[in-house]
């Protein structure tokens, strides 16, 4: 990353107090020389992005807007309030472009994930592909959510030259995940129960693949793409690598010391059979390699969990 690219810009960070966003910013004051005074982070709590002039006011004055805010809450939660999160999302989405796009910012990285990709696409997923086929039914809004993200960008680019990117990333996880059980994604939700249970019963029968990206490597892909990634383009983040559920499993429980049953329940439903991106563009338009392998990154990340999380979360 080149601290040149962000000298005497002023740099707003939807959702920096969030998981990934607490990397970004974290990122953007260690390795680009970004004052931290220079970094906006609004919190919802006094800003509500469906309201568009709460969006204006944040933008105003800044040069680069980093938008990671969403409505989240794990596939429990998409499954649960489809229609929600997605016109929340959206709402959000729109109202964050218009109020940059207004204010005269000079890029604008937005981030989606691999949902948005057919289920049946081809493996490793492709930039290319994003538009062929539907997203998978299992997560229908956030999938048509974030892919509507790509299409946005083009689309502002066509008729505003409006210089919005958007980066896909594979599941991330990492210290600063989510404390709270119901609504956490695999990783974190298994080294809860690691911790916490004396068996573990894992949905599916543990032959789903999956791509994980540590969430210090997200950040740096993000910044990549702020100072790289020529708009209205999108790219893939992704670890390189495919791990299956079950080698999953095995990696959490052996860092966690857990030495109780497992049980693959098939009847429950595992996802998609595989599910993992291509990083070749990445590399070679914005020299993306991540620095964690999945090892050194559960490692890490149980350690943070054995010393946060407590057995009944406030959320």
């Amino acid at each position: 990353m080149s601290g040149t690219y962000w000298q005497g810009k002023k740099v707003l960070v939807t959702g920096g107090a969030g998981f990934i966003g607490s990397y970004v910013a974290g990122k953007l004051v260690r390795d680009c020389a970004v004052p931290s005074d220079r970094i906006r982070i609004p919190r919802s709590r006094d800003c509500d992005l469906r309201n568009i002039d709460h969006c204006r006011s944040i933008v105003k004055g800044c040069h680069v807007v980093i938008h990671l805010a969403a409505v989240t809450g794990g596939i429990s939660f998409s499954r649960a309030f489809p229609a929600t999160q997605y016109v929340d999302s959206t709402t959000m989405d729109l109202n964050m472009v218009t109020a940059a796009r207004e204010a005269g910012v000079e890029k604008f990285v937005a981030i989606g994930n691999l949902f948005a990709y057919a289920a049946d696409a081809p493996v490793p997923l492709e930039e290319r592909d994003l538009f062929n086929g539907l997203p998978t039914d299992a997560h229908r809004g956030v999938g048509w959510m974030k892919r509507n993200l790509a299409l946005l960008a083009d689309l502002e680019y066509r008729e505003h030259g409006f210089p919005m990117v958007v980066v896909y990333s594979a599941n991330a996880y990492g210290p600063g995940d989510s404390l709270d059980p119901k609504h956490s994604h695999v990783i974190p939700s298994t080294i809860i129960k690691c911790l916490t249970q004396k068996d573990l019963v894992v949905w599916g029968d543990g032959t789903p693949t999956r791509d994980f990206l540590y969430a210090e490597d997200v950040a740096a892909g993000i910044l990549l793409a702020a100072e790289k990634l020529a708009p209205p383009q999108y790219v893939n983040l992704g670890s390189g690598a495919e791990i299956s559920v079950r080698q999953l499993v095995e990696l959490i429980t052996f860092y966690t010391g857990f030495s109780g049953p497992v049980v693959y329940d098939a009847s429950k439903a595992g996802g998609d059979a595989r599910r993992c991106t291509s990083v070749e563009r990445a590399r070679t338009q914005l020299g993306f390699r991540p620095a964690h392998d999945m090892r050194t990154g559960i490692e890490r990340t149980v350690n943070w969990y054995r010393q946060n999380f407590k057995a009944d979360p406030q959320p």
